[in-house]
């Protein structure tokens, strides 16, 4: 398994090339969807935590942490995306242990774009009603441990977007792995391929148009072509370090994003976790940095900048494992406002909490 967790970083460091941030490549993208962490527990500290991540979080930063769900996790988060947009997103998932080592997860992300005026060269005012144009993405994915210090997960990805009459839909994937090392399992380090897929084209009845011949009176509708878009690749590589100090718990973590149609990104971000026995509170801060986040005439990038974040999870009995959580993340996008995610997990455990 070693030998196969080195092939594939060095396959990954290898395509760096290919994957690497090009400013001139930049808005080239769509379904951009794909880039939106809809999860409170691991937006809060600016998505570094790929390497740290577990559970049904990890379907977003790095899918080889789902394997380390308990036996079953069920989570609801609302987002509201960027305040002045109206913008809503709601997102749902499961992760459910199948077996000593395997794991499946499921989650659906809804976008809700709110209602907007129709308008036609004729009426630039409007006045001819409302439309509101919708994304859809669902997740299917397998996790599995393969050792002790090596997990690995594949995450299938069908996303759907559109108005009333012109949509596009496609299909990609996420693949994972997770090391970890250390004499209390302190140090991890993950590696993740996401968005990779064939390009999306959008179809419908909006791209006919209906002329009438006025010498013949005879209509004619005229279907015209669109081109193809190409899905936000990317590749994720992360490191997080442990520092435990009785029952409590300091992470740092740290990746390192290689876009392929918008400027490379580093992540930093740390959590702190405080064990009250009957409450556990978890506390993040994080920094999306991307070169020239700090200027709002050079940022190119809305999902950059500083996070935080807060969990409150209460154990649902004295010998009981299992918890009830409830998570807050605020992201800051300059421009268009702030982004705020409140979530609520619970998490049925079949063990002893790690």
């Amino acid at each position: 398994m070693k030998l196969k967790l080195t092939l594939l970083s060095i396959a990954a460091i290898l395509s760096l090339n290919t994957f690497a941030g090009n400013e001139d490549r930049i808005g080239a993208a769509g379904a951009t969807q794909l880039l939106i962490n809809p999860w409170a527990r691991s937006s809060g500290w600016g998505n570094a935590g790929g390497a740290h991540i577990r559970g049904l979080g990890a379907m977003q930063l790095n899918i080889a942490g789902l394997a380390l769900a308990d036996k079953t996790e069920i989570e609801f988060t609302n987002t509201t995306w960027m305040s002045g947009t109206d913008i809503n997103i709601n997102s749902i998932g499961l992760a459910q242990r199948v077996g000593e080592s395997s794991v499946l997860g499921l989650s659906i992300m809804s976008t809700n774009y709110g209602d907007i005026p129709i308008t036609t060269t004729e009426l630039p005012e409007g006045g001819l009603g409302t439309f509101s144009p919708s994304s859809f993405l669902l997740n299917a994915a397998y996790a599995k441990e393969f050792s002790s210090s090596i997990t690995g997960g594949i995450n299938i990805k069908v996303m759907s977007e559109g108005i009333s009459n012109a949509r596009a839909t496609g299909v990609a994937f996420d693949a994972g792995v997770r090391y970890v090392t250390g004499e209390r399992d302190h140090v991890k380090i993950g590696l993740a391929l996401k968005n990779v897929g064939p390009p999306m084209r959008y179809r419908g009845d909006g791209f006919s148009i209906e002329t009438i011949n006025p010498f013949t009176e005879i209509s004619t509708t005229t279907e015209q072509r669109t081109a193809n878009f190409e899905l936000p690749s990317l590749i994720n590589i992360s490191a997080a370090y442990d520092f435990l100090i009785d029952s409590n718990r300091l992470t740092l973590a740290g990746t390192f994003t290689s876009n392929s149609f918008q400027r490379d990104q580093f992540r930093v971000g740390a959590e702190y976790q405080l064990d009250l026995k009957k409450l556990i509170i978890t506390l993040r801060a994080g920094l999306a940095y991307e070169k020239g986040i700090f200027s709002e005439t050079e940022t190119l990038s809305a999902l950059s900048g500083p996070t935080a974040g807060v969990s409150l999870d209460l154990p649902l009995g004295k010998n009981n494992p299992s918890t009830l959580g409830v998570d807050y993340s605020f992201r800051t996008a300059p421009v268009l406002g702030a982004i705020h995610s409140v979530g609520i997990r619970l998490n049925l455990a079949s063990g002893e909490d790690d």
